[in-house]
């Protein structure tokens, strides 16, 4: 046995100086890289850790074997091309050629790959993740958008520099390789090896293997981004029911119903959707016309009304003095597309990808179509290319009207992202004028982008540079727009019979040790229609899942509804907020979190909104089994096609149903 084990060695060391050198070079670079990036990461984020010293062996062990098992899997497809290659040919001159060019950009992407997860994770406070996979999808505007934030062309510069020097050390050894013949045997017992070495990483190693603290930043630090973003690659439309925790069918109804009850709502018998109710609002309807803005990474962190005292948002606090002014708001997630789906169709943010960039055929219920049913035009206007993630097709879908980006050719001023607020505010306006004019009442929908890196705005407005502003000038030109819109539609003879919606799609960016970092989702929601509303503050827990609903109850709308969202103004003692982040979700009250993750992880915290202190609670079943409820049902209801309401003319179930 001692012969053959050292035999083997002897096979596995000999392919491994020559057939499969290359891919030792390339995988001792992977490996090096990898390494050294989670060292730079941990050197500059340590301090974001609440024990740092005493997670770093934890970082560095789990992270070396994230790092194995993700070499082995990205060099997996090369080393079969090296076992398969006929020995004549791997030897030949253009092979040499080839292998060399092919093994040079290797190293040039591996060395790059360290500066991209340093600054996705400088962004995102994370590894890479469903939001690298969702930028893949639009390199344009994802590229030069990378392009005009970050140093790339310096980044570029000193990396092509490395890899000069790395290929003059390797480069004779790896042209010498070619020369030293390797017998099949030794092919394949290397080979064997890494496949082994590979099987048993798939068996031992998953995406929670890492996650061996209550820091989410220590858990992110010990990932691998190449391992990260492929499971997200594979996992971007997860069925909920395979990764998360379940219900009965009948129990996730029975909770969900009993969740989103609202004492002037009952349930419709025999509707395909479950949730389907009339909602009743007394009194008369207020026939406003309604405009939603959907201002891009306003946390309300940045307003003066929302205790900020750096003077950013003098517009919106003047506006907030005559508003409904929401002090306790919650985003459902971190992407736009996700504040568009609770916001707009008050939607849950089941795991993986939005509704709205997931290719359903069916329709599902909005905000529009209950305006639609009460004879409004339903708009969607948005400053960029509509393509992106998918919202024009949503939209247009949808019933919505649905204007964007290539409908303003001739903008003032455009980055990559899109038209400046102040061009999309000014093309909205020419919209409202004409649904105005042909006597249409209309419900529109208005996503911003200008505050969003690269923040390049338009010269000339006063505190905020063109360029170099960084976020805080990108939050005073979203304000100064902002002040602009209604400064122009105060003129326009139908400004006291509209309503007017100002909310953020989410905040500026995650931070936070724990997986679900509620601070980071607290948002602004503005209500104004002083004519028609009279301003206070609010103090509800809510998310923009009920907005719609809420919005509706101001205006005295009785509709069906399927929503997951209710009326803040209904009596409702349970109140909840579903949120979610990267694979994670959740449902959060007043005093717990209750989060579900994948492989059916589940765990619950105390939080205290005051000190944003998260502490780990013993497992809630109730509240666990409430929250599996909600995004179960929500996945299978989009997934079966009935997330819709009856067309009107149906029975309604007597005051007790629930």
């Amino acid at each position: 046995m001692a012969l053959t084990i050292a035999g083997f060695g002897a096979s596995v060391r000999r392919a491994f100086r020559a057939r499969y050198f290359p891919l030792a070079v390339l995988a001792a670079l992977f490996l090096a890289v990898s390494a050294f990036t989670r060292l730079v990461l941990y050197a500059v984020h340590a301090g974001e850790l609440a024990r740092p010293a005493r997670e770093l062996p934890a970082v560095l062990g789990f992270g070396a074997l994230y790092d194995v098992v993700a070499g082995l899997y990205l060099f997996a497809p090369y080393a079969l091309y090296l076992f398969l290659l006929p020995e004549r040919l791997h030897r030949s001159q253009p092979h040499r050629v080839m292998l060399s060019i092919a093994t040079a950009l290797a190293v040039f992407g591996l060395l790059y790959l360290g500066p991209v997860e340093f600054f996705f994770f400088d962004e995102f406070n994370a590894r890479f993740n469903f939001v690298a996979v969702s930028y893949l999808l639009y390199p344009h505007e994802v590229f030069v958008n990378i392009w005009e934030s970050y140093p790339v062309g310096r980044v570029l510069a000193v990396v092509a520099l490395a890899t000069l020097a790395l290929l003059a050390a390797a480069g004779r050894p790896l042209w010498r390789s070619f020369d030293r013949p390797t017998r099949w045997r030794e092919r394949a017992a290397a080979f064997g090896l890494m496949a082994a070495v590979g099987t048993a990483g798939y068996g031992l190693v998953d995406v929670n293997t890492g996650r061996h603290s209550t820091d989410r930043i220590a858990n992110e630090l010990s990932q691998n981004g190449v391992y990260a973003f492929f499971h997200a690659l594979l996992h971007n439309d997860l069925d909920y029911n395979q990764y998360y925790v379940t219900v009965r069918d009948d129990e996730a109804v029975a909770r969900a119903r009993r969740l989103v009850a609202q004492p002037n709502s009952r349930f419709i018998r025999d509707a395909a959707n479950p949730l389907a109710r009339r909602v009743h609002n007394r009194g008369p309807e207020k026939r406003l016309n309604v405009v939603v803005v959907v201002e891009e990474s306003l946390g309300a962190e940045f307003l003066g009304a929302y205790g900020d005292g750096r003077g950013l948002t003098p517009n919106l606090d003047r506006l907030a003095r005559d508003s409904l002014t929401f002090t306790r708001v919650y985003a459902t997630g971190t992407r736009t597309v996700r504040g568009l789906e609770a916001i707009t169709a008050s939607f849950p943010p089941i795991p993986g990808e939005s509704i709205i960039k997931r290719r359903g055929e069916h329709p599902v219920y909005t905000w529009g179509e209950v305006m639609r049913r009460h004879g409004y035009t339903p708009l969607f206007v948005y400053g960029g290319y509509g393509s992106f993630d998918g919202m024009n097709a949503f939209y247009g879908r949808n019933g919505y009207e649905v204007h964007d980006r290539t409908d303003m050719p001739e903008p003032a001023f455009a980055n990559i992202w899109g038209v400046s607020d102040e061009d999309l505010f000014r093309y909205a306006i020419r919209m409202f004028d004409g649904k105005h004019a042909r006597g249409e009442p209309f419900f529109a929908v208005v996503l911003t982008t200008s505050n969003h890196k690269p923040f390049t705005f338009p010269d000339g407005v006063p505190g905020v540079p063109a360029t170099g502003g960084g976020r805080k000038a990108g939050v005073r030109y979203a304000d100064h727009a902002i002040g602009k819109l209604f400064e122009a539609i105060r003129e326009r003879p139908y400004f006291d019979e509209t309503l007017f919606v100002i909310v953020g799609d989410h905040g500026a960016r995650v931070y936070g040790r724990e997986d679900i970092p509620v601070p980071s989702y607290e948002l602004p929601l503005l209500v104004y229609a002083p004519r028609h509303v009279p301003a206070r503050k609010v103090d509800v827990l809510m998310s923009q899942t009920d907005i719609a609903p809420t919005v509706l109850g101001l205006l005295g709308f009785s509709y069906d509804s399927v929503f997951f969202g209710r009326d803040v103004f209904a009596a409702v003692d349970d109140r909840f907020v579903l949120l979610s982040h990267n694979r994670d979700v959740a449902l959060y009250r007043p005093d717990e979190l209750v989060v579900l993750g994948i492989q059916k992880a589940t765990a619950t915290a105390h939080y205290d909104p005051r000190t944003h202190a998260q502490t780990a609670a013993a497992p809630d079943e109730e509240r666990i089994r409430d929250a599996a409820s909600v995004f179960q049902l929500g996945y299978e209801l989009y997934r079966r096609g009935e997330y819709f309401a009856p067309e009107p003319k149906h029975t309604i179930a007597h005051a007790g149903a629930r």
